[in-house]
Order: structure tokens, then sequence, then C-alpha cells
């Protein structure tokens, strides 16, 4: 393990929001995992706190900032006044970052110790754009599940884009410019990163994914749940409107990906269950 924050030769920055319905125990494991254990240290970890959080998860936040928990790598904190969602809140982040290489986190995934020496490296080398495979894990992440890989080659990933999202979104280092050059995330529940990604492709990014999971993806209660819904439905229809808008998909496949993925956040939770691990949606 390294003794200190990352190469100067490609510093880095690691994003993490958080929010009220963050579990204290489960952000923390995040960031220890993404700064202390690392074999590559980030140089900087920007936590977004989005809008006002419960005291036990204050508490948390509190103890991060000193930087004790990170092994030394230095905290930013982003205190957000209101609850404004994922994708204002990554914007934020994005403007404080003080390096063009970021690292994305999840507040209840954990990150395994090879990741970021195995990708930052490589979007320091030119990529604008790399993830990997994730593993799903319930309580015990020593205990992995099922493995949920994309396509690595770039052409591929283009490919798979007209129809699912081709990155898991907690796995990906992407260059701030890059995501600035496509338009920034916008708000649009649980699928902000989808549209970000294919307007990235859209606009010539070098993109690519790891085969390896480098990331432990939690699946908890309500994981599948959140993923239905006729609020999910609106997204997904916003969605497909303007990826067709833009000219990303074409008739037919925007057609194909209404009633396919439209008709997944309508079906019974335990049949969402089985069908996502196939669409990654």
């Amino acid at each position: 393990m390294a003794d200190g924050p990352g190469s100067p030769d490609a510093p880095f920055s690691v994003l993490l929001p958080v929010y009220a319905g963050d579990d204290p125990r489960f952000f923390r494991r995040a960031v220890v995992s993404a700064t202390a254990e690392q074999d590559l240290r980030p140089d900087e970890l920007v936590v977004v706190q989005d809008g006002p959080v419960p005291p036990a998860l204050a508490a948390v936040v509190a103890e991060i900032e000193t930087g004790e928990p990170t092994g030394g790598v230095p905290v930013r904190l982003v205190r957000l006044p209101r609850n404004v969602g994922l994708a204002r809140a990554l914007e934020a982040g994005l403007a404080a970052c003080r390096y063009e290489v970021v690292a994305r986190v999840d507040a209840d995934d954990v990150s395994l110790p090879a990741r970021f020496a195995r990708q930052v490296p490589l979007v320091a080398a030119g990529l604008d754009l790399l993830g990997s495979a994730i593993a799903e894990f319930a309580d015990d992440e020593s205990r992995p599940g099922v493995v949920r890989a994309l396509p690595t080659d770039p052409d591929e990933i283009a490919r798979t884009a007209r129809f699912r999202d081709p990155f898991n979104h907690p796995s990906v280092v992407y260059r701030r410019s890059a995501v600035a050059a496509a338009g920034g995330y916008q708000h649009l529940p649980l699928m902000e990163d989808y549209l970000l990604f294919a307007r990235m492709i859209a606009g010539g990014a070098r993109v690519a994914n790891l085969p390896d999971a480098l990331v432990l993806y939690r699946v908890g209660a309500g994981a599948y749940a959140r993923r239905g819904g006729l609020r999910l439905l609106r997204s997904e229809l916003a969605l497909q409107r303007e990826l067709r808008r833009s000219g990303f998909t074409t008739p037919a496949q925007a057609a194909r990906n209404v009633v396919v993925r439209g008709g997944y956040r309508l079906v019974p939770e335990r049949l969402r269950r089985l069908a996502y691990r196939r669409m990654v949606a």
C-alpha cells in the first residue's frame, strides 16, 4: 500500500456524494476503501453532503473531514444547504475537484484496493471515461455474488449504449473536461449517468471498460424496488426522448427501448430483479 497520496504524474480526485438516506456505517466503509486501503491513493477526497443529514451520519462526515479515516488523504467537504439530487450534487462536487482525473465512488459500495492503480494510469494516458465490472454483495463483502460485466471494446460500448447503460456508474473514472464537454450531469432520477455517458460517446469521448470487478456493489433491501414505478417510467421516457432527439438512437431503437425498458419499470419487483441482471439498466 502506498504511504501517501497518488503519483504526482497523475493526480486525481475521488468524488463521493452522501445524503440523508445513506447508512453511516456503509458511508465510512466506502470512504476507507477508496482512500486508506487503495494501492494508489487519491490526492484528495471530495465529499458532497447533499442537504441536511441525521446526527449519526453527520458524526461520520465530521470524522472523515479530519482525514483520520482516509489515511492522510486530504478531504474537501461541500455542504449543500438543501437536497438537490444526485446530478446537481455531482456537478457541485466536480466544480470543487482540483484535478482533471476524477474517480466516482458511491456512499455504500466498496472499492477494491487495486482499483485506482488499474484505472487512473489508463485515464491519465488518454482515455476520457473508464469503467469496470462490479460484483454484487448483500451483507458480507467477503462473499461477492453476481458479477456485472460490460463490453470492453469501444465500438461494442457504443453499440450497447443505444440500448442500455454501457458503464457501471460506481466504477467509473473520467476526465472533468470530457464530462463538461458533454454538458455534465443533468437531473434525471437514476438515469443521469446513462444520459451523460451517451452524450460523451456521441461527442467522440475515448471510452473503455476493464473486465475485472474492481468495485463491490451493495445490493440491499429496496435496491430493485427503486428501479420501478411511475417516477422511474417518467425518467425512462424522458431519457429515450432525449436520445432520439439528439440522433443517438434510431426511431426503431427508440421504440424498442420504450417498450422493453419502459415495461421493465412496471413489472413486479421479483421479475425486475431477474431482468436487471441481464439489462444492467
